[in-house]
């Protein structure tokens, strides 16, 4: 029997008849709603009014110092992720503004090597297309610039080879050579196709679809539907065995099933690999912590599990509940929900309400993670969480808070209201400093000292999901916009009933 008619037989009992509709219809929020939403948009307001002063056109604010970092080569990441926060938030003086310095950013000229994918190139080129959408296409300068970049980006690819190098230098069109990630090399399929409708130029679609398909097709993985994180661009090969949901290969795995349910195409490919990695996921990485039953999903090294978790991977959870309401899957969406509510305990343990950067867990088939064993202070932890923290820093991560707006928007069930309410409260009680906010080296201690960087994220992720979180459901609704991988909402055409192969 194929994967797609086991998965189909040994779940038809839970699927729904709603379609592939995401959100609970009828979704209404409760009174104080209003409240939380403009809590959100001051912690903007401040954030962006401190970057403007201390650090404008560069990169990040160091709210400590009152200064800035370029990173990401000095374009403005900060100023490129905010835009579609800006536009949602109705900060239309601010929105402006960026998209003039959009306009008259160079990028040609860099600090250094551009990387592929999650760096400023890709951050730059992916939020166009939201600012460009939202603005009901006001401004085709916007389209211009994202070609420019994506033109750079190009010659990522060298000769036949499906899969791009990680980095390029800007300043001889090249690709610098190395290895690349599965999350590097299949992270720009819903940016490149709106790229191609946008100009009419199809090779940027068929650039983008290359490395998925190609990461698709490879041969013996080291679980079923679940690619190793490395590739050899050279040679398209893997280079390890290792296999997770975090970084390095998250965004790969979360495209899967966003790619289609943007494009509606009637290539199931994208679909049927999603619904293949969550069925070796389930078969082979879920566990259940021994105490209090939490859900996670564990790495695989190649040889062993290791129950290892992170903010990072916590995207996961929203992700089972998009994926699963498309499949009209259930019992993907109640997973989902359970990942969630476990990532959500990690915010809800700290003495600071806010959750650690990784932490690891115990389940019937051991404690294995890679390090060390847990100590007598990590077990006593375990023992009263269901988890225990091996890094304890917050660097202004929005996963959590992801996968909780969309359980809000798929369920209705106020308790995830409480939690962004109760992480709201968190980030204005922990995370202010000389101006701004920062993130925290210990999200064990109220009295943690603060990392020095505003990242660019906080603007584009933690703080629109949060504003999302209590606006109204009809705003940029589950049903009408996907969400790329740093939050930028993209415009979806009417969904199909079902996605993947019948």
């Amino acid at each position: 029997m194929t994967f797609r008619r086991w998965f189909v037989v040994a779940l038809a009992a839970s699927t729904s008849t709603l379609g592939a509709l995401v959100q609970k219809q009828g979704l209404q929020l409760p009174p104080d709603a209003s409240t939380h939403r403009d809590a959100v948009e001051a912690l903007f307001n401040t954030s962006y009014q401190a970057y403007k002063d201390y650090a404008w056109g560069h990169d990040d604010l160091l709210p400590v110092t009152k200064s800035f970092t370029d990173g990401r080569n000095g374009w403005g990441a900060s100023i490129a992720d905010a835009m579609s926060t800006m536009y949602i938030m109705g900060l239309t003086d601010w929105f402006e503004e960026a998209v003039n310095h959009t306009a008259a950013t160079d990028f040609s000229k860099t600090n250094d090597t551009v990387k592929q994918a999650h760096c400023t190139a890709n951050s730059e080129n992916i939020f166009i297309y939201a600012a460009y959408e939202l603005s009901g296409e006001k401004y085709p300068v916007l389209i211009q610039k994202a070609q420019e970049l994506a033109d750079h980006m190009a010659y990522a690819w060298v000769g036949n080879n499906p899969v791009p190098y990680n980095d390029i230098d800007f300043s001889k069109n090249s690709a610098v050579q190395g290895s690349t990630g599965i999350a590097a090399a299949g992270t720009l399929t819903l940016e490149w196709n709106l790229l191609s409708k946008y100009t009419n130029n199809d090779t940027y679609r068929q650039l983008g679809e290359k490395p998925v398909l190609h990461i698709i097709g490879l041969p013996n993985p080291p679980l079923p539907g679940l690619p190793g994180q490395g590739l050899d661009p050279s040679t398209g090969k893997s280079t390890d065995t290792y296999v997770t949901w975090g970084g390095g290969s998250d965004s790969y795995f979360e495209y899967l099933i966003k790619y289609p349910r943007l494009t509606n195409t009637d290539d199931n490919t994208y679909t049927d690999a999603w619904l293949a990695a969550v069925d070796s996921s389930v078969r082979e990485l879920l566990r259940y912590s021994t105490v209090d039953d939490h859900l996670y999903l564990a790495d695989y090294d190649g040889t062993d599990i290791r129950h290892v978790g992170s903010h990072l991977a916590c995207f996961y959870g929203g992700n089972w509940i998009l994926g699963g309401k498309m499949a009209n899957n259930e019992t993907i969406v109640n997973y989902g929900l359970q990942l969630t509510d476990a990532c959500w305990n990690t915010y809800a343990s700290t003495a600071t309400g806010i959750g650690p950067e990784s932490f690891a867990y115990i389940s019937s088939d051991g404690n294995y993670t890679g390090g060390s064993a847990p100590d007598a202070s990590a077990m006593s932890f375990y023992n009263e969480h269901g988890f225990y923290i091996t890094g304890a820093d917050y660097i202004l991560r929005p996963e959590v808070l992801e996968s909780n707006f969309y359980a809000w928007r798929a369920t209705g069930d106020t308790k995830y209201l409480d939690n962004a309410a109760s992480a709201i409260k968190s980030f204005q009680d922990y995370l202010p400093t000389t101006v701004a906010f920062a993130g925290i080296n210990d999200v064990n201690s109220v009295d943690s000292t603060k990392v020095n960087d505003m990242e660019s994220f906080w603007f584009a992720e933690v703080l629109k999901y949060l504003y999302l979180t209590f606006d109204d459901p009809s705003h940029i609704s589950l049903d009408d916009y996907v969400f790329n991988t740093e939050c930028h909402p993209f415009k979806a055409p009417t969904a199909k009933d079902m996605y993947g192969s019948t």
